[in-house]
């Protein structure tokens, strides 16, 4: 990745900052961006800023920008456009990793029961500015032959484990449906897309959620045994990294992968050296009911 050009969106924490520093630490310049910095907070009323993200890929070797920038708003994203272009004139890799919906996705209420604004907005943050940022951005990854877009979604199938509300479901179906997309459209003119997904995310607001931290996160099975599987934000992003590093991730082009695919295709390990497998987890587990504190998760990781 040494000499590489890469944005991440929705770089400000979860996967995108862990897709930003592991893209770092391979060496790629990285443009950092998100909504909040240290001077303007978003909607999602997090501390987490794109700042501090872009610190933390110069301390993993590589060299972080910043770059405030609302994906919903077509103005900002053609003003990143217009720098990358002038800075670099192209962009080797692109993640797309907006989201921005957590504080307002109703998951277990009826859809006609739920709050019609919430939902809308869940849509208009989670696809609309993945349209947006594709539109504005993908002249610049084409420019020549190449380039690699990755759509990051949650769940490599459509079988979602519980209630997830038709916001949440259209959006991260609608992720997997552009990675298809992008895999017969981008091949077209020399580029690669699809689509990825984390497992179990030990994000920092599930942290947070499971009253842990990153230090003593497995603490967290005492709330819900199948956290024994949670993944670290930098799993997600090795797993990137390694597509970006490989010269023939043609061949995954349109495909929805996860981290655990990817894990077993490539060897990377998770922060703490282990490899947790959430999928082999989910169907092996959680689809066959059993108990998860009766199993050795040890031969999951």
């Amino acid at each position: 990745m040494q000499g590489k050009v890469a944005v991440v969106t929705g770089a400000t924490r979860g996967c995108g900052r862990g897709i930003a520093v592991e893209l770092g630490a391979a060496g790629a310049t990285v443009y950092v961006t998100g909504r909040t910095t240290r001077s303007s907070a978003s909607p999602m009323r997090r501390t987490e800023t794109i700042e501090d993200t872009a610190d933390l890929v110069d301390a993993a070797g590589g060299t972080g920008i910043p770059v405030r920038c609302d994906f919903t708003s077509v103005s900002d994203v053609d003003a990143l456009r217009d720098r990358i272009a002038a800075d670099h004139g192209r962009i080797d890799v692109l993640v797309d990793d907006v989201w921005g919906g957590d504080p307002f996705v109703e998951f277990d209420t009826p859809w006609w029961e739920s709050d019609l604004d919430k939902g809308i907005g869940v849509v208009r943050n989670g696809l609309d500015t993945h349209l947006i940022t594709l539109h504005r951005l993908l002249p610049l990854v084409v420019a020549r032959p190449g380039g690699l877009v990755v759509e990051v979604t949650d769940g490599d199938v459509e079988d979602y484990p519980g209630p997830v509300g038709i916001p949440y479901y259209l959006v991260k179906s609608g992720v997997r449906a552009i990675g298809r997309w992008l895999g017969e459209e981008l091949a077209a003119v020399g580029a690669t897309g699809l689509s990825v997904t984390p497992g179990f995310l030990r994000s920092e607001m599930m942290l947070e959620h499971f009253e842990v931290t990153e230090a003593n996160w497995r603490d967290g099975v005492e709330k819900d045994p199948n956290y024994i599987m949670a993944e670290s934000p930098h799993y997600i992003g090795r797993a990137i990294a390694a597509l970006a590093a490989d010269p023939e991730v043609s061949r995954f082009a349109g495909r929805t992968l996860a981290s655990w695919t990817l894990m077993r295709e490539y060897g990377f390990t998770d922060l703490d050296g282990t490899r947790p497998d959430w999928g082999r987890w989910h169907d092996e587990v959680i689809k066959a009911g059993l108990d998860p504190t009766t199993v050795d998760a040890s031969t999951y990781r």
